[in-house]
Parts: C-alpha cells; structure tokens; sequence
C-alpha cells in the first residue's frame, strides 16, 4: 500500500453545503458505461457523458486486451459552475486556493469524478482523462515506472475528439513549458529513476517539468522517427510486464542513453511534432442516455456519499443525516451511515446500518462485505461459522466480481484452513483485477513460500523490492529474508527501506491517539516494554493491502490493535516519548489453522 501522507491542512474543512444542492434535487444521466449527476440540465449531463464513452471507446480501440471496468464503480458530478464545484471540493479550495476545473477521486471501493460545466471544453477534459487513464493503467498493468505512467495519461488526456476520429499527440501544455525554460531536457536516465520520494515529484517547478518531459518522451516514443508508431514502445512495455530491469529494457529496445538524449532535444527544437488519427468505431449519441430527476434524498445521499468518500466527514454526516429524514426507506443512506459509524469506531452501529442497508437493497455489494468482514464469523475457527463466511464473501462476489478484496478474504480464509492450494488460487484472481496493488504479489508470494515454490515466492519478493518503496518494499523484504538462505538465488540481498537518519522500533500496536500532530500518538508493546512515539512534522504511514478496511476506511486509530507495527523514528531526549515517528507500518501477517480447530 502506498504510504499515506499526512496532510494535516486537510483536516479542517469548510462547513459549506451545496446550495442548489439544498434547494432542488439533481438530475441523472446514465450512458452505457458511465452515470452522471448534475445540478446542471440534462443536456449537459449527456455530453458530459458521450465525452467520457469517447475516451473509453478510444482506449477500447488502442489497447484491445485492456480490461476497462474496475471493481469500484465510478460516479460523475457534472458541477453546474464554480460555486457547487467549491462546495464539493472544500479542502482543495481552502489549500490550494485554486478554481479545480475538475478532480478525480480513485479508490478500492468507489470512484467519483467532479467536473465544472463552465470550464468543460477549457481544461476540464484534459485533468479528468489524466486521471481516468492513469486509473486504466493501474488496472491492467503489474507495475509502470513514474515517468511512463505521467507520459501515458498526458498523452491521451490531450486526446482531441472529431466527429468519427480521436486526434491523438495534440500538444500538451507542458511543451510551451519546455520551450519556454530553455532548459535541456532531464536525462532520461534520471527520468527513468523518479518515483515517490523523488524531487521531481515534490518540488513545485520539478513536478511540472517532469510531467512535460514525460509527455515529450512518451510521444517521442509513440510517434517519433524510427519507432514504428510505438511498436518499439510495445515491445519495452511487454519486457517491464514481464519484470526485465526497467533501464536494461530501455536500452535494449531504444539504445543508449545518451543517444536518447539527443534525439529527444532534437524533437523538442522541432518547430512542431506529429499527431495520429484515430477512426473510433464506436459512436455515441447522447441523446439516447436516458435521463431522470432524482428525489431529494437521493440527491442528499449522493453528495454524502461522495464527501464520505472524500473524507469531509461533517457535510456527510449532514446530507445523510437529511437523506434520512427525507426518506427513511432509502438504502444508500444507510450504507453511509454505516461508514460513518465506522469511521466514529461504532462498530456495532455500523454492522446494524449495513443490515439495514441490504434488507433494503440487496445489490449494496460493500453492505454485504463489510457486513460480513464485521461479523463474529470473520474471525472463528468453528468450520460452521467458516462457512457461512465464506458464504457472505461469496455474496459479495455475486453482487460484484471485479472486487479482489473479497478475493483475498477468501484466500485468507483458506489458508486459515490450511488448503493451500484453494489460497493461491483466489490470491491469484486478485492479483489479476488489481495487478497494480503490490501487497497482492507479496501475499501471492507468501502462499507460494509455504508450498515450497521458494523460486517463484523469490521472483515476486524481487519484483516487488525493486520497483516499490516503503511498506510495499517491506514486506517483500520479509518474504525473501523467510526464504530459505540455500534456496535462494545467487542474486544481491534485498535490504529493507529505512528512511535517512532513523531508528527502527517493531512490536504490536497497543494504542494510538489521533488530531492534530500536537495530539497525535501511538505505542507499541515490545515485551514488557511500551515505547510510545509522537509525529514528526513529515509523517507518513502505510499497511498491508490484504487488511480488509483497505483504503477508504482504515485508520490507525481504530481497529489495527494487536498487528504488528514497525516504526522508523528519530530519537527524542524528551521525557514524554521516545521519539519523532516519521514513518509508521502496520502489518497484516498470516494465520494457520489451529491444531484443535472445532468441526461444529
């Protein structure tokens, strides 16, 4: 799981509430693959829609093999003007003090995109598509470098859309960026090597002008002399899939660097670059997607939903607290005071609302889960409680078979069993819906190590170390220090990620106190030691993504106790902790079947 940083500004938001939103309901557009809401028209919600079948169409079209629909469904606000998309956005606008044309909101659960419809048509398209491509490449691809990922989604979110063709390598802004910084492009080689932790991903100007030079790459590549209209890119795309060290591959398929760089300030002093013409064979006519007013509530519970999802807990709590009032059948509403409940560690509460929520609805495919992950069955070793949990996940799947979570709890559930063969099958299915979720290989690479497959456990710890960082790179670490010292390979050692001028602490969670970083502490217990920890002014945290909370709703103030945690911290002489935790890791280790487990 890629570590979460604290942003702390975050955490105070603006009491706004959508006034339109407050005053009539929204309307709802469905397309074949897409729903939007809008407190727009109809009509602009429709166009809204046909843009983003276009562009779905166009990947459709460019990458046939691609998989296109993802285990959390995606939800469109078509934002009327600047004042709803404020409303919705509260934290961005009060950070950032910029006017967001438009944002995206990826996740495990679900997804939300809001759109202005006074900008649609002047930079609206091009973030959104940024986002939505690079949601598409983490959904088909095991792992792609910074640069390549950047350079993609900046490619085609530049995509101009005719009447029966796409226009493909239309400039991007960041070209007049280069032209205008008469700088002499980032050698690729240091291009190649940008990840998280990179300047270039944190700086202001860096982050700008890594993007540019991603995208002038990316379209060299594509659509440069001697690339075969990116059939060489293809190629070097494949070797990375196939886990080939990412700067060997280049070379191999592209040549040296050096020569790289020149060529590529050579296509950047180009007076203009070339584009390609798609024919899409797909059309769409926007005024066969059916449209309808929804209720009150509905539109309450939407907008909860989404800020929900957002994390802007008090606008949640009031519009489902009104979508409520408004309509106590509704079953979203009670989905999301699930989650609210939830996130106020009411545990009980939530599983009740869940109940609720899917006497109400059966479809509700994360009532049925979390319901059934919070369940007393979840975690017994009575074979008949087994099985009914193993019934509620398979509910779950059902309702929606693209969710890998699900998945993994059942692979979880077999190991516990110890039908280890059952494990690696369903911890395979996940990795293949989420193949770029690294924690998934790592598990995948567990199992394996308990079978005995040591070479195939050793590729999967490798594969993950050399391409991610922190808790991800961790926990492969883990798995090859398990393996057998004479059944590994002669290769050189994996070490563990440690943040620069840090100790290192391990033991299992005991408490952790959240709020401000004033507030903010956790302790861990180390034998009959409790070593307790404040937050340094950079702090980030990360866990294991077979934890079933995932993303959206796990927090390491509830609900972690007793997992194992290691914390890298600079030491404190002050008498009330024992150091700056700068980065923390929560752990989600595997459990066997006990040697008396219980039939009945």
């Amino acid at each position: 799981m890629k570590l979460k940083t604290c942003l702390l500004l975050l955490v105070s938001v603006f009491n706004t509430r959508i006034a339109a939103g407050g005053e009539k309901p929204w309307i709802e557009v469905k397309s074949p693959h897409f729903r939007v809401l809008t407190d727009s028209g109809a009509g602009d919600a429709r166009l809204v829609a046909r843009e983003f079948e276009d562009f779905r169409a166009l990947m459709a079209v460019r990458f046939p093999n691609f998989r296109l629909e993802s285990g959390a469904p995606l939800v469109v606000f078509a934002a009327r003007d600047e004042e709803t998309a404020k409303a919705l956005l509260p934290n961005l606008w009060k950070v950032k003090g910029e006017k967001y044309a438009s944002y995206y909101s990826p996740s495990w659960e679900k997804q939300f995109a809001v759109v202005r419809l006074d900008t649609w048509g002047r930079g609206s398209q091009e973030m959104v598509f940024y986002d939505y491509a690079q949601m598409l490449l983490a959904l088909n691809c095991r792992w792609v470098p910074t640069w390549l990922s950047v350079g993609f989604d900046e490619f085609y979110s530049y995509t101009k859309f005719q009447e029966d063709k796409a226009i493909l390598g239309a400039p991007s802004a960041r070209l007049a960026l280069l032209k205008r910084l008469h700088l002499a492009p980032i050698p690729v080689e240091v291009l190649l090597d940008v990840n998280l932790r990179s300047p270039y991903m944190h700086d202001f100007d860096e982050v700008y002008r890594f993007r540019a030079e991603s995208w002038l790459l990316y379209h060299y590549l594509v659509l440069g002399p001697d690339m075969g209209g990116g059939a060489k890119l293809e190629q070097f795309f494949k070797m990375l899939q196939d886990g080939a060290d990412q700067k060997t591959a280049f070379q191999q398929v592209f040549g040296s660097f050096k020569s790289m760089d020149a060529a590529l300030q050579r296509y950047l002093e180009r007076f203009s670059l070339r584009v390609m013409q798609v024919n899409n064979p797909l059309r769409f006519n926007e005024k066969d997607f059916p449209a309808r007013t929804m209720t009150m509530a509905e539109t309450q519970a939407e907008l909860g939903g989404y800020h929900l999802w957002t994390s802007d807990w008090d606008n949640a709590r009031a519009y489902v607290k009104d979508a409520l009032n408004n309509d106590p059948n509704l079953a979203l509403a009670y989905e999301e005071q699930g989650f609210l409940d939830l996130h106020d560690a009411h545990d009980a509460e939530a599983v009740k609302e869940f109940t609720i929520a899917l006497g109400k609805d059966r479809t509700l495919f994360l009532s049925q889960f979390f319901k059934t992950m919070m369940s007393p069955q979840a975690t017994s070793d009575v074979r008949t409680d087994q099985s009914l949990f193993r019934q509620g996940l398979t509910d779950t799947l059902n309702l929606n078979m693209q969710f890998a979570p699900a998945f993994v709890q059942l692979s979880l559930l077999a190991l516990r069993q110890n039908d280890l063969k059952t494990a690696l099958n369903y911890a395979t299915r996940a990795e293949g819906l989420e193949p770029s979720r690294a924690g998934y290989h790592t598990y995948t690479g567990q199992i394996l190590l308990r079978m005995g497959r040591y070479q195939e456990a050793e590729e999967r710890a490798r594969f993950v170390a050399g391409r991610w960082i922190a808790t991800d790179h961790n926990e492969a670490f883990e798995l090859w220090k398990s393996i057998p010292e004479a059944n590994r390979s002669a290769g050189s050692p994996i070490l563990e990620d440690r943040p620069k001028d840090t100790e290192r602490a391990e033991g299992v969670l005991k408490a952790a106190t959240c709020g401000d970083r004033r507030q903010w502490s956790l302790t861990i217990t180390q034998g009959d030691q409790s070593p307790s920890f404040r937050q340094a002014e950079k702090f980030r945290w990360g866990f294991s993504d077979t934890l079933w909370y995932g993303q959206n709703h796990i927090s390491i103030c509830h609900g972690l106790e007793g997992k194992r945690t290691i914390v890298f911290y600079q030491p404190s002489h002050a008498g009330d902790a024992n150091g700056d935790a700068v980065e923390v890791e929560v752990r989600n280790d595997l459990t066997f079947a006990p040697a008396n487990a219980s039939a009945d």
